[in-house]
């Protein structure tokens, strides 16, 4: 029989195996269990409710990444480990899904309304088309980057469809994002801006300045599409469905519409 020594020694190099084993299992889950969704900038404020709800109900982590829709195509195409992209339109879904990077076309998840926003006081909005084009009145006028943000690119062809492109064209200042943009409405740095509705609904943003809905008959409508990528179909299969499907769900529609999104009227075909 071996000596109590060497049994003792036995169970202590069992237990700092397990301890091993049990460390290792756990960074695993750390690493495959977290689901990382990469967010238009306009949706990071529903996205923070969302996330949480969804991460209670599941107990699956997730982290998002917030940055413009164009940017986060980029990253997706070069790579990036995102499982999930919820883009600011429909072009880039449809972008990452005939390069073969999304396992399904975008599937629209909200509508997005463009508003104008300042935080100067003498600034009236009754008369917007007057407004800007007074250069007096209005010096700078912040827009996202409508290469990359689909919101900027509305904002573009709200200016065209009042015909007043021309004469605002050197007064605007774009932001990388409509978090960027937000950024330079917020501080003052421009006059005015055009932004995403769910930005000046947002809980930091709400009560800060004043802001006016656009008509939508002014620009086209901003549907914002959804995709499970190539990435979240091998890594996180499962998880990807979950979210794709709470997405969808009620608490998630009544989230969106507290934000001032529509919701489409009936839930999509999931993928699958």
């Amino acid at each position: 029989m071996p000596g109590i020594n060497s049994v003792v020694g036995y169970c202590l190099l069992l237990l700092f195996l397990l301890s091993i084993a049990a460390c290792k299992q756990k960074d695993a889950i750390g690493q495959q269990g977290t689901l990382h969704v990469a967010v238009a900038a306009n949706v990071q404020f529903a996205m923070q409710e969302i996330e949480q709800l969804f991460e209670s109900e599941t107990g699956i982590p997730v982290e998002s990444i917030i940055s413009s829709s164009g940017k986060l195509t980029a990253q997706i195409m070069e790579g990036a480990p995102f499982d999930i992209f919820l883009s600011a339109d429909m072009k880039y879904g449809n972008t990452l899904y005939d390069k073969k990077m999304a396992i399904h076309p975008p599937l629209v998840y909200a509508y997005g309304a463009l508003v104008a926003w300042t935080v100067k006081e003498d600034k009236d909005l009754k008369n917007l088309s007057k407004l800007l084009t007074d250069a007096r009145e209005i010096d700078k006028i912040a827009i996202a980057n409508p290469v990359n943000a689909p919101y900027g690119k509305q904002a573009i062809n709200f200016f065209e469809k009042l015909g007043i492109l021309d004469q605002v064209a050197s007064r605007l200042v774009y932001g990388e994002s409509i978090a960027q943009t937000n950024q330079y409405i917020h501080t003052g740095a421009t006059d005015i801006g055009f932004t995403a509705k769910s930005v000046v609904l947002s809980p930091e943003m709400s009560g800060k300045g004043r802001w006016i809905t656009l008509d939508p008959m002014l620009y086209e409508p901003i549907a914002q599409g959804v995709v499970i990528t190539r990435h979240g179909e091998e890594k996180q299969s499962e998880a990807s469905l979950r979210f794709i499907d709470f997405l969808f769900s009620d608490p998630v529609r009544n989230i969106f519409r507290k934000y001032g999104y529509e919701v489409p009227d009936s839930k999509p075909v999931l993928p699958y």
